[in-house]
């Protein structure tokens, strides 16, 4: 279980976000610049609130004024809207970074169906290869929780359906909380189980669905 509670002034407005989350998928949605990948941010530990508390299982990862448990101690997937894959390593390499069992590791290229590309390096692979590679890395690390800033926004139609179906199988398979950041309403409608509205900092209104 996640629980978020804090506030971080930004340069136009105060982020104030207050939400719980279950082993289920949150989408948050809202507009250019409302604060949404501030919020991810600061539940992986790449910038610190003002103020407030983060849980993760019953664990605090931030709690002011004095906890702030490092980014690579909170076991946390993050999937960043370019991928950000080491260009110098194969997929397989890339996979391999971080992963806690090899066995879970293969298993994941299966299921997203990249074993063919594991000598391949990420300037030699598509772009919906990619995500599926940078989402194989994320979870290789057998993460608490997944945090996904726009992870289809690049992909054409087909591709991104296909990718939809990919996440919420294996959502199914391990059911940890997922957050994901989209500026799609058909996307949040379709993947979340709860779609967070954000705007200027403030969370307008928590739609289950």
């Amino acid at each position: 279980m996640l629980h978020v509670a804090i506030k971080k002034q930004l340069s136009h407005f105060e982020l104030n976000v207050e939400f719980t989350l279950n082993n289920e998928i949150a989408v948050l949605f809202g507009p250019s610049g409302s604060g949404k990948t501030t919020v991810l941010n600061s539940i992986a530990g790449l910038i610190k609130p003002d103020q407030g508390i983060i849980q993760l299982n019953g664990q605090s990862i931030y709690e002011a004024p004095k906890v702030f448990v490092p980014i690579q101690k909170r076991h946390i997937g993050y999937l960043f809207q370019d991928y950000a894959l080491f260009p110098h390593m194969t997929v397989w390499n890339n996979i391999k970074y971080g992963m806690s069992n090899i066995e879970f590791a293969e298993q994941l290229m299966d299921e997203l169906k990249i074993n063919h590309l594991s000598e391949h390096y990420p300037h030699q692979i598509s772009g919906g290869e990619k995500q599926r590679v940078a989402l194989a890395r994320a979870l290789a690390t057998e993460p608490n929780l997944l945090l996904l800033d726009e992870p289809f926004s690049a992909l054409d139609d087909a591709t991104r359906e296909v990718s939809h179906k990919q996440l919420l199988r294996l959502h199914h398979l391990w059911k940890i909380p997922i957050i994901m950041v989209t500026h799609s309403h058909s996307e949040a409608e379709k993947i979340g189980d709860h779609i967070l509205y954000l705007d200027k900092g403030h969370l307008t209104e928590l739609k289950n669905i």
